[in-house]
């Protein structure tokens, strides 16, 4: 699915972080975003899956085709790992849990509740729920955090698949994934630089007192 963004502003709490972001992702295409820390890379992932209202701009999709994984596992704790998988399979209508435990290799696990994996396992069982979504458009911050190597190049199949069956992926990563059609951003030059001044658009003014 084609999505993208179109002078894009976006704020993190009462600060406005970034302005004026535009790019377009093509199905089947993934789209790395870079920049240092705090440069607003989150806050962007946060506005695309419509947990952050834009301050002006457009999204040139519906949010309701995000699945977004970000920094926290968001796991039920008191839940089996096949607990949690056919909870998000049921709120999502899909079919079976099977080719997240397959694609990810928690067959081993399914029997053991959230709270008692290691940090690696949960981020395993987080990222696998993205399978589960039916959604067209991934937007992961940072979602390598706390794996190994080998279960770096199992989420990078997973997004590798999502890819070539249509589907378009956002990521805020510092990790070479491998990823075929990847492009990277630089959202560095959209870091916001508020003033006392006036701008030239007062819409935009307006949006951003």
């Amino acid at each position: 699915m084609n999505f993208g963004v179109e002078n894009l502003t976006c704020r993190r709490g009462e600060v406005t972080v970034l302005a004026g972001v535009n790019f377009d992702v093509a199905a089947g295409e993934a789209l790395i975003l870079r920049a240092p820390n705090g440069a607003g890379k989150t806050t962007l992932l946060r506005c695309l899956a419509g947990l952050t209202p834009p301050v002006a701009g457009r999204l040139k999709f519906s949010t309701e085709d995000v699945a977004y994984a970000a920094h926290a596992d968001g796991l039920k704790a008191q839940l089996s790992v096949e607990e949690n998988l056919q909870f998000w399979a049921d709120i999502f209508g899909t079919k079976t849990i099977s080719p997240a435990v397959e694609t990810f290799e928690l067959q081993d696990l399914l029997s053991r509740r959230a709270q008692d994996l290691s940090a690696g396992q949960k981020r395993r069982l987080s990222l696998s729920r993205l399978m589960l979504t039916g959604r067209a458009i991934w937007a992961l911050d940072e979602p390598t955090v706390s794996l190994d190597a080998d279960n770096v190049a199992r989420f990078a199949a997973a997004v590798t698949q999502h890819l070539r069956q249509g589907g378009s992926a956002i990521l805020a990563t510092h990790i070479d994934l491998g990823l075929p059609t990847a492009r990277t951003l630089d959202i560095s030059p959209f870091r916001a630089i508020l003033q006392d001044t006036p701008s030239d658009d007062p819409f935009l003014d307006e949006a951003l007192s």
